[in-house]
């Protein structure tokens, strides 16, 4: 059965079935009405948005993209509170058809924990499959508002930016002779948890009426519903772009109270952030008050223990990475303490498969390994890949050996090591002789790649960028902030 669009309202029409649905005219059908009312925000009129965003929320279209999104991620088989998941076709489609307005209630969120760095607990707070569904619907129709008027150095959450935007931003900004050389870190307290209902049901041109019954809906923690006063809680599909629309606004607040001799510059990343200036003074004295001025207003406060000043000679560390000048030459490379964190990890993971096969822990490391490096590939690495690819080997050497005690180490390089390149020394495993060899990743073999930073103004949703983000694509740019999440977390 073929799936027919109407071009007005993107309405289907027929008894489709899921797997017939063309989704490459779903999908152009709402990028349509996005591009409608990404104008219609770039122009200010709030009318035609909410009537736009109305239009788009109750199109048939929509509401099987939104399925189709929360159903194809990588949470689609985690269940909520109700422990359901729409896993067939039928589900979907039903699924897609309850996305209704009238009615419409809520279920609280099912809380739990992940571990932090810092030896604490993040909490999360998981929707229901169906209020996934909606939230990702309303993102459908928010993202282009978000997109539009989002601050030109804001990098996280936002589609085809990533944290290597960010830190090249604060190259440009850091690396002439002639740029400031005093940086405010910056690092909000509970950002996700302490968001004011009352501003954002003002501020965030939405349905009031749903973000009102989303943000108050409450949680489940261990069989006790709890009521939510203010935030909004992290794990929800749209709550980083709720994070993203409520910072909007600090790089102009922070330049509107300074001059221009004073050289200043905002980078964000989710809700860290830095501010660059010519002067400890300029920082202290004016800047960080502006910015405890505009947190206020939305019910947020800087993090007394994260947040301080630094001079770019003695370097600061940022979303991983460490940036600092060495004789007058900005140099950015990765933070000792990632380095040193990445390499427990991998140690207390050899120790926990002790009795696993060498393939099984290659088949456990490479991942790792490569998404670290890949996270690291564009700045100076080169010597801190050599460091850790001589660490790796030293943990698997002695992972072999603890296999074997009784063997010698020659009889241990011959099961475990083989010759690559030139390398003799390269671990290697094989579940079966039928089956090929594995071999484990080294960080050497991945080049440095100076990333190109994309332009500040770029707007997927506005028809002047939609060759310029193609081009990024197919060049292979990362477009995702999920990788932060596997490198920091």
């Amino acid at each position: 059965m073929t799936v027919v669009v109407q071009p007005s309202t993107g309405a289907l029409s027929g008894p489709a079935n899921w797997e017939s649905i063309d989704w490459l005219v779903v999908s152009q059908q709402v990028k349509r009405l996005q591009r409608r009312i990404a104008k219609a925000a770039k122009d200010q009129k709030w009318g035609k948005v909410k009537s736009l965003q109305w239009l788009l929320t109750h199109s048939r279209s929509a509401k099987l993209l939104a399925v189709k999104k929360v159903t194809s991620n990588r949470g689609n088989k985690t269940p909520g509170v109700d422990g359901e998941i729409w896993s067939t076709s039928n589900q979907k489609l039903s699924g897609a058809g309850s996305l209704r307005r009238r009615g419409y209630q809520p279920k609280p969120l099912r809380r739990i924990y992940i571990p932090k760095s810092n030896a604490q607990k993040r909490p999360l707070g998981i929707p229901c499959i169906k209020d996934r569904a909606y939230q990702a619907l309303h993102l459908l129709a928010l993202e282009p508002v978000s997109e539009t008027t989002a601050d030109p150095n804001a990098y996280g959450f936002r589609p085809y930016r990533s944290t290597a935007d960010a830190i090249a931003q604060c190259f440009n900004v850091l690396c002439r002779k002639s740029s400031a050389r005093w940086v405010l870190e910056g690092d909000i307290k509970s950002c996700f948890d302490e968001i004011d209902h009352s501003w954002l049901a003002e501020s965030i041109p939405m349905d009031t009426c749903v973000l009102k019954k989303w943000l108050r809906c409450g949680f489940m923690d261990k069989g006790v519903l709890q009521y939510t006063k203010s935030g909004t809680p992290q794990g929800g599909v749209i709550s980083p772009t709720l994070m993203l629309m409520t910072l909007q606004g600090l790089e102009q607040c922070v330049k509107s109270v300074c001059q221009r001799s004073d050289k200043v510059h905002v980078v964000v990343y989710a809700d860290d952030f830095v501010i660059i200036a010519s002067s400890k003074e300029v920082l202290i004295n004016t800047v960080k008050p502006a910015v405890e001025r505009f947190l206020s207003l939305r019910g947020l406060r800087l993090s007394d223990e994260k947040t301080e000043v630094a001079h770019i000679d003695e370097g600061f560390d940022f979303l991983g990475f460490n940036i600092r000048k060495y004789s007058g030459k900005l140099l950015i490379k990765p933070a000792r303490s990632n380095c040193l964190k990445f390499l427990r990890t991998l140690t207390q993971l050899l120790k926990d498969m002790r009795a696993e096969s060498a393939a099984t822990v290659i088949r456990m490391l490479n991942p790792k390994i490569r998404g670290w490096v890949n996270y690291y590939r564009h700045v100076v690495s080169s010597q801190i890949f050599s460091t850790i690819a001589h660490r790796i080997f030293w943990m698997t050497w002695r992972w072999a050996k603890r296999r074997h005690p009784n063997k010698s180490a020659s009889w241990v390089k011959r099961k475990y090591f083989c010759t690559v390149d030139h390398n003799h020394w390269v671990f290697f495993g094989r579940e079966h002789i039928s089956l090929p060899v594995q071999i484990l990743f080294s960080p050497t073999s991945v080049s440095i790649e100076r990333h190109v930073k994309i332009k500040s103004l770029a707007n997927p949703h506005d028809p002047t960028y939609i060759s310029y983000l193609g081009n990024r694509r197919r060049k292979g740019f990362r477009t995702s902030a999920a990788v932060i999440e596997k490198v920091l977390a």
